[in-house]
């Protein structure tokens, strides 16, 4: 797998300082949220733990000898669950979980497999779909098990999937 590829404000050290003019602080707050998104994406990351946030490569930049504050990453992150993308786990705010993609976006990812692959009218286990052979080169193979359920539910929504509970596994029919 390449490394992944940082944007050229990661290497610039006002990016890890908040902007106090309004107009550049908007373009810093657009700029780290993609970033935030695009690493947690490379990394399949779906989950964070702002405890383990500011040591991370992420926020720290040890190359130029910065790191954004807790104080920043927690405006970063209230950024991106307005926008719709992160959902905290816990009333003191410190883990959340991350939808790079919306489960709508997801459901649509799983949806054109299933079409593509012939899975139509077939049961599918969480499982096959998350870890199996047919899915390692698709980009929800080892998506987490949450994000999972509510992508399959919104196309249980359209009327393209149900979800099922057989023998003790939950799995899914694809119509």
């Amino acid at each position: 797998m390449a490394e992944f590829e940082w944007p050229w404000q990661y290497a610039f050290p006002p990016f890890f300082t908040l902007q106090p003019n309004l107009d550049t602080r908007r373009k810093q707050l657009d700029a780290w949220s993609a970033l935030v998104l695009s690493y947690l994406q490379y990394n399949k990351q779906h989950t964070l733990d702002i405890n383990d946030a500011q040591s991370s490569p992420l926020f720290s930049n040890k190359k130029i000898n910065r790191k954004l504050s807790l104080d920043m990453i927690n405006t970063v992150l209230e950024e991106l669950r307005k926008k719709g993308n992160i959902e905290w786990t816990d009333k003191g705010k410190r883990q959340c979980m991350v939808m790079w993609r919306t489960p709508e976006e997801w459901g649509k990812l799983i949806y054109k497999w299933a079409v593509d692959t012939g899975h139509v009218n077939t049961v599918c286990t969480l499982y096959e779909l998350t870890e199996g052979d047919d899915t390692k080169n698709t980009e929800f193979h080892g998506i987490e098990n949450w994000l999972l359920m509510r992508a399959l539910k919104t196309l249980e929504q359209q009327r393209k999937a149900e979800l099922i509970l057989f023998d003790g596994n939950e799995g899914v029919k694809f119509f």
